[in-house]
This record gives C-alpha cells, structure tokens and sequence, in this order.
C-alpha cells in the first residue's frame, strides 16, 4: 500500500522535475538571445 503510493508520487515529482529543468533550460537559452538582439 505504502509502497504504491510511494510511487506514484515519485512519477508526479519526476515530471514535474523535468519539466522545471526542461523550462529553466529553455529560458537560459532564450534570454541571452532575446538580450542578444535588443529585447531587453
């Protein structure tokens, strides 16, 4: 019982922990190129 919830939450935390770094690795990107061309 313990042992199914356990992991499901790891599967939510392992998405919702990719898709942060998949964000913050898409936004270095970005920014530096927005800056780059006189966004900002």
């Amino acid at each position: 019982m313990a042992n199914e919830r356990f992991k499901t939450w790891l599967k939510r935390v392992g998405w919702l922990g990719f898709l942060f770094f998949l964000v913050k690795g898409l936004l270095w990107l970005i920014i530096p190129y927005l800056i780059a061309k006189g966004f900002f």
